[in-house]
């Protein structure tokens, strides 16, 4: 069986307005449940392909801010 998980993620938030969409990101990110994972790494993915090189770097940048922090914990 091929399934194209992209596809369906994007096939099941299109139509959704933005408080829709928020409301789903906030409550994977609240929950931690890695079931959701695959999602958030799609709406990345979508964010990262029309980024400028400016916003790719304040990303980058966060994420290793987060990712050091995490790491000292």
């Amino acid at each position: 069986m091929d399934i194209k998980i992209r596809d369906h993620i994007i096939n099941n938030f299109k139509g959704d307005d933005y408080e829709a969409l928020k409301r789903a990101i906030d409550e994977s990110v609240k929950e931690q449940d890695e079931v959701t994972l695959p999602g958030l790494g799609v709406f990345f993915e979508l964010v990262w392909e029309d980024a400028t090189n400016v916003m790719k770097d304040d990303i980058i940048k966060m994420i290793e801010k987060r990712v050091n922090q995490a790491q000292s914990s």
